[in-house]
């Protein structure tokens, strides 16, 4: 079985305003986790987070979150088949960690680890 999407993340310039975009338009959960960011429970097991991006973090984006066991397993083997290490992996303070990554056309996209229990 493949790795699942276990996160998203939804950030642009107004914050407020889209968190209450994705809260009318799909009924989803908002809760403030932090200055102009708030985590989002869909309902449906899925989760992620609609803010602002930090400084200095680029344009509006969305990123999706592949679960893996290994951080440092998964980043060497998407550089070995072409893709790069944008964001070396690191914990999130009562959460994952989590890496960046770009596939060979530049794509973004997020690994999460799962905190130890």
């Amino acid at each position: 079985m493949g790795n699942p999407v276990t996160h998203f993340e939804i950030v642009g310039r107004d914050a407020d305003a889209l968190q209450a975009f994705y809260r009318d338009a799909f009924g989803w959960e908002t809760v403030p986790a932090g200055r102009a960011y708030a985590m989002v429970h869909t309902g449906a097991g899925t989760h992620g987070g609609v803010g602002v991006a930090p400084e200095g973090g680029g344009a509006s984006r969305v990123t999706v979150y592949i679960a893996v066991d290994d951080l440092d397993a998964a980043l060497d083997r998407v550089e070995r088949l072409g893709g790069r290490t944008v964001l070396a992996p690191l914990h999130v303070p009562n959460g994952p960690s989590i890496a960046l990554f770009s596939d060979p056309e530049g794509h973004v996209i997020g690994l999460a680890k799962p905190p130890a229990r």
